[in-house]
């Protein structure tokens, strides 16, 4: 597991490469897909950190979402003063804050 750093973009170098990933749905403990996470420009940081999750913690429980929340670093900052305009960050902070935790499923592609 990494010791992030102040700097998202520094964490970043830090994790796992996500080449050969098309995508990451987020699944709730029903079955449903709450969420889902494009390797496209604009979510690929999203798309690293959940991965490392799930590489780390094998989901999103309330320890993986602390974290993860590390891992965004200023970002984390930003979306606490912003609800809304993070909302792969949202994620992590409802889970942090008592919703239930959620299955990282990777599809290739």
């Amino acid at each position: 597991m990494i010791q992030p750093t102040a700097s998202f973009k520094q964490n970043l170098q830090l994790l796992p490469s996500i080449e050969g990933i098309s995508r990451i749905d987020l699944i709730d403990p029903t079955g449903t897909v709450v969420a889902c996470i494009e390797n496209q420009a604009g979510k690929q940081g999203s798309l690293a950190v959940y991965r490392y999750l799930q590489e780390s913690f094998g989901a999103v429980s309330d320890d993986a979402a602390e974290h993860g929340l590390d891992v965004f670093a200023e970002h984390t900052i930003d979306a606490r003063n912003r609800p809304g305009a993070h909302p792969n960050i949202d994620l992590l902070l409802k889970i942090a804050g008592g919703a239930a935790p959620l299955n990282i499923q990777i599809v290739r592609g």
